[in-house]
């Protein structure tokens, strides 16, 4: 009989087959997430002609899946700690590409509208629960890259929903980007069979032989027997999943990741839903617009995949901030003009400070929280953070309803970002779970060196 230790076996695991597969499936998952949440800017300017909506209607049309975002973060966030996050990774994929899919076929504002919001739900979910399972399998020395990594998708859907726009609405109408959103449901069948659960849902629910077949394919070197114990996990005993994100000195932190969650998701769906519109008012066409969008987007992937290395290199804290910096500076120069390449390069460096950002902080907070809690707390301050979300589009219509001059509408922006950068200097990193494990690793290694050094005297 021997001790076995998941986490341990985990973190220094080598990246090998298993983690591709996840790696893979995850990336396509946040991929369409992207790309159903970029969908509506990119038929936006349609819509408002073919069903007479003002831009606080089109706004408000625009929040109703931000809305479901909210509830289906915090949701199914919670739900996931407690019946794996498997399980909900496939029901919020079915949710968000079935109600996506039928936007298709919506006739008026409302029915669109309540199918946005049960995708919503759906969009909500996901991405926390597959960054938290990224996290619970990737090898300790690749944590935040490969969450990154992962999570960077989410710019190439949302810079692929204006390219089919692009490439499909002039020959088969606004519609046909809503087709493409219902890919995913062909893939379930492949992701249920391929898709590992955490492994403190399996040691909670007493699955040992699943455990240990898991973490076989981790290091098949690995030897395992039904007498095997696994050592127990620390957990914060709590009946309300929520007040352990309190607790351990973690409350100043926890606050503060919400409201950089809410001012970064402010940003980056109010210009998601609304830089389409905002260049076809300053007198660029439908399709000259949406590669704004696209520039936007493509930023962000080039943001995300830069500051991931940087972030493992100079903390995520220190990179997050100046990034939000630089982002509010590029948003206020955008705001007064300049010529073409110019625009676009401002743009793109607007993608990489809010969508870039945004993901950035995902995997920052995945290595905050201790496992246990880990879905709960991104699944809690993305609930929070799409109220951020909600007020984006809605603040874009009403501004553009008061004709204000274009550099006020991004002046108010760039200030969004200037307070998420400002909340996220409140974090204290000394408290996070990762930062915590590896002073413990730290301490156990001097003790084990001191026995080796008093054996040999």
């Amino acid at each position: 009989m021997a001790k076995i230790n998941p986490n341990e076996i985990i973190n220094n695991g080598k990246f090998n087959g298993f983690h591709l597969t996840l790696f893979l499936w995850s990336f396509l998952v946040i991929l369409f997430d992207g790309y159903d949440l970029s969908v509506y800017g990119t038929v936006l300017p349609i819509l408002m002609e073919e069903w007479n909506m003002t831009s606080v209607e089109a706004g408000t049309v625009g929040s109703y899946g931000l809305f479901g975002m909210m509830f289906g973060a915090i949701i199914f966030g919670i739900m996931a700690d407690r019946i794996g996050r498997k399980k909900v990774i496939l029901i919020n994929t079915l949710l968000f590409s079935a109600f996506t899919l039928l936007c298709a076929f919506a006739g008026d504002a409302t029915t669109f509208g309540i199918y946005r919001f049960i995708a919503g739900l759906g969009l909500g979910g996901i991405m926390p629960n597959v960054a938290a399972l990224v996290t619970d399998y990737a090898p300790r020395t690749m944590k935040i890259k490969l969450v990154s990594i992962t999570l960077v998708s989410f710019a190439v859907g949302g810079a692929l929903a204006p390219t089919v726009g692009v490439l499909l609405i002039n020959n088969f109408g606004w519609q046909s980007v809503f087709w493409v959103a219902g890919l995913p449901l062909v893939a379930l069948p492949f992701m249920a069979k391929q898709l590992p659960e955490s492994t403190s849902y399996l040691i909670r629910t007493g699955k040992k032989e699943q455990l240990f077949a898991t973490l076989k394919k981790i290091n098949s070197q690995l030897t395992f027997s039904k007498n095997d114990e696994i050592e127990e996990v620390k957990a914060t005993e709590t009946k309300v999943p929520v007040v352990g994100l309190f607790k351990e000195h973690r409350a100043v932190s926890t606050v503060a990741f919400w409201v950089a969650f809410f001012c970064a998701l402010l940003m980056v769906y109010g210009l998601n839903t609304w830089l389409p519109k905002l260049m076809i008012e300053a007198g660029y066409g439908l399709n000259s617009s949406l590669t704004f969008l696209i520039a936007l987007q493509g930023g962000a992937v080039i943001g995300i995949l830069a500051l991931s290395s940087l972030c493992e290199k100079f903390g995520s804290k220190k990179v997050i901030i100046t990034s939000y910096i630089a982002g509010a500076i590029a948003l206020s120069l955008l705001g007064f003009g300049g010529n073409t390449v110019l625009i676009f390069f401002l743009v793109a460096i607007a993608g990489a400070a809010t969508t870039g950002s945004q993901v950035l902080i995902q995997a920052y907070v995945t290595s905050f929280y201790p496992d246990q809690m880990r879905s709960t707390g991104l699944g809690v301050a993305s609930g929070v953070g799409r109220l951020g979300g909600m007020t984006g589009p809605i603040l874009g219509g009403f501004l553009l309803t008061l004709t204000v001059p274009n550099f006020v509408n991004f002046l108010i922006f760039a200030g969004v970002g200037v307070i998420a950068a400002v909340a996220l200097s409140l974090i204290a990193d000394k408290y996070s779970a990762s930062n915590i494990l590896a002073r413990e690793n730290q301490a156990l290694d001097s003790a084990k060196g001191k026995e080796v050094a008093a054996s040999l005297e």
